[in-house]
C-alpha cells in the first residue's frame, strides 16, 4: 500500500512550493521594418516581414474619408 501523509502541510509550505510554478510574459523584440513589438520567430502582424524579408504581402486599405471624397466628386 502506499504510504499516507502523516502530517498536514501548513499554507505557508504550500504557498513556498508553489511559489515557483507560475507563467511568465512572453518577450518581444522590435521588428526591423516597422519597429513594431513582435514575439520572436515569428512574421510581423503589421508589416509582414521576417528576418528583413517581406513574407506576406499586405494590402493597404482605403481610408473611409477617401472614399467619400471620391463618392462626391463622381456625382
Amino acid at each position: 500500500m502506499p504510504q499516507e501523509p502523516k502530517r498536514r502541510h501548513s499554507r505557508q509550505r504550500k504557498g513556498k512550493r508553489r511559489s515557483s510554478i507560475k507563467l511568465s510574459v512572453a518577450q518581444g523584440i522590435t521588428c526591423s521594418n516597422c519597429g513594431g513589438t513582435v514575439l520572436p520567430h515569428v512574421v510581423c502582424k503589421n508589416c509582414g516581414y521576417y528576418n528583413g524579408k517581406q513574407i506576406i504581402v499586405k494590402k493597404e486599405k482605403k481610408k473611409s474619408k477617401e472614399k467619400e471624397k471620391e463618392n462626391d466628386t463622381s456625382r
